[in-house]
Parts: structure tokens; C-alpha cells; sequence
């Protein structure tokens, strides 16, 4: 049993911190800016709570933070009363934030310089994943650092791997995002003119699911999505943060990622369509206003 802390409780940090606790049985003790969230958490599994960031750390072997963005990871790691301050040496920093690969790198240096150990580790398997405990890490760091916390990253999770030093974990989330996004508008274009077609797309879905056209987002999003349902999973404003940081770091390796471009614009045609928290599946609701 190791001496945990969870820093932001949201729909993917509330479950993932839980499975630590109940499943791990490790000792943890949870931090969320927004008190009553960490008090419902502890309500609920058990362990403890701090008011600060640093507080939650304290003592901790192993630090997990699951929060917004770059600028909210800056805030609770490396800003006033954030976690590095608070970390012991030897004590590793795990990130299931899906962030930039530059912040993992700043991260890797700060607690380097604090004697501590980093990974960066964002996670695939949305809220469903989460909460079932069957999360897909892809990690960046170094090897030795890797293997002590595997097995507490296991945890919350069904497959973990080190896809090379820090940041690498972040590039691989990107490449991840990048696939989703292609997926999910041919899916749409598919499920569109299927209906138009007059097809009956339950049909259509049992045929071509066996073959090359099968995917995840196939079984599991065509009949919500033939519904006109979409409240299910991963949100638009996420998934257009992700892309975001996705082609912000294309920009920078020269890579050229047309039909990634044009599904964010996409996604921000469904947002203006009201569907923010409608999740990803919605881009064939924006086929069917047109």
C-alpha cells in the first residue's frame, strides 16, 4: 500500500481516485478546488482530503493530477501552493491531464530538480473507462520511474504502456485524438447517407461492423447517434481542446493533418449549433441541419 494523493475530481479524476482507494488499496488523500466535490469523494470511498494542493501532496509517494488544461496543471503543480513544493524526494508525479508535451517536459524538470520522478499519462476510455476502471494509459518518462509506478497506475487501468521520455505520453493522446477525429466524421458522413439513402442503418451497421469498416465508435455510437442522441461520453469542448493542442504542436513538427483541421472546424460548427456538451458522436447532427 503506498501514500497517494489525487488532485481534481472531475467525471474522470472522482472514479480513477476511487479505484486507487478501493481497488489499489492504497491510502489516498484527494484535492478539488471545489471543496464540496472533494468532501462527496471522501463521503464516498473513504481516505481523506486537503485544502490545498500541497496539503493533499504532503507525504505522498505518488502525486496523480487530473485537471483542465496546461494553464490549470501550471496552477496546481507548480503555482502557489502547488504540488512540487510539497513533494518528498523520491516521490513520483503521475499527469492524466491531456495537456501539451511542452508542460509534461517543464513538469519532468521541476521535480527532477526536487529529486522526484514525473509521468506524464493521459488517458483514453472516456467516463465509461473511468469509471470501470478500464482506462488506456499511454505514459512519458524514464524507465526506472515507469516501472514504480505501473503498478499503482494499474490501479485504474487495462492497458499501460511507456511510449519513450516525457512528453511522449502527450504525443501519443495527440495521435489517439487524431484517429478519433477522422473516425467519427466518416462514421457521421456514413450514418447520414445511409439514412438518406433510405437503408436501414441497424442493418447496415450488423453487416459492415464484421469487415474493414468496423471500429469502437462504430459499435458502440451508431445507435445513439441514428437516435439524434449525443449524451453520451466525451464532450465537444474537450474533444475541441484536444484538437487544439493537437495541431497548436503540428504547427511546431511540421506535420500536415488536413482532415484533422477541418473536423475541428466541425466541431465548432456543432458548438454554435448549441451542442458544447453534446459528446463527439454529434458531428452528425451538423450533417442534418445542413
Amino acid at each position: 500500500m503506498a501514500k497517494v494523493a489525487f488532485i481534481g475530481l472531475g467525471v474522470m479524476g472522482f472514479p480513477m481516485a476511487g479505484h486507487l482507494k478501493v481497488k489499489g488499496g492504497h491510502e489516498v488523500k484527494v484535492y478539488n478546488r471545489t471543496t464540496a466535490k472533494a468532501e462527496e469523494w471522501v463521503k464516498k470511498f473513504g481516505g481523506s482530503h486537503g485544502l490545498t494542493p500541497a496539503e493533499a501532496a504532503e507525504g505522498a509517494d505518488f502525486i496523480f493530477t487530473c485537471v483542465g488544461n496546461d494553464d490549470d496543471l501550471r496552477s496546481v503543480t507548480t503555482g502557489e501552493h502547488g504540488v512540487i513544493a510539497a513533494m518528498k524526494p523520491g516521490a513520483i508525479l503521475i499527469d492524466n491531464t491531456t495537456a501539451s508535451a511542452e508542460v509534461a517536459r517543464e513538469l519532468a524538470q521541476a521535480t527532477a530538480a526536487k529529486g522526484c520522478g514525473f509521468i506524464d499519462a493521459p488517458v483514453s476510455g472516456g467516463q465509461a473507462g473511468a469509471e470501470n476502471g478500464v482506462l488506456t494509459v499511454m505514459c512519458g518518462g524514464e524507465p526506472e520511474v515507469f516501472e514504480k509506478a505501473k503498478p499503482v497506475i494499474d490501479s485504474y487501468a487495462r492497458m499501460v504502456g511507456l511510449m519513450g521520455p516525457a512528453g511522449a505520453g502527450q504525443l501519443t493522446k495527440m495521435v489517439n485524438q487524431i484517429c478519433i477525429a477522422g473516425l467519427v466524421q466518416g462514421l457521421a458522413e456514413g450514418v447520414h447517407f445511409g439514412k438518406k439513402a433510405g437503408l436501414d442503418i441497424e442493418k447496415v451497421v450488423e453487416v459492415i461492423s464484421k469487415g474493414a469498416a468496423g471500429s469502437w465508435q462504430m459499435e458502440n455510437r451508431h445507435k445513439t447517434m441514428n437516435q439524434g442522441k449525443y449524451d453520451f461520453g466525451f464532450a465537444v469542448d474537450w474533444m475541441r481542446k484536444d484538437l487544439d493542442i493537437v495541431l497548436t504542436e503540428a504547427r511546431r513538427n511540421g506535420a500536415n493533418l488536413p482532415v484533422t483541421a477541418l473536423v475541428d472546424q466541425f466541431y465548432g460548427e456543432v458548438q454554435k449549433l448549441g451542442g458544447n456538451r453534446w459528446d463527439t458522436s454529434s458531428l452528425l447532427a451538423r450533417l442534418e441541419t445542413k
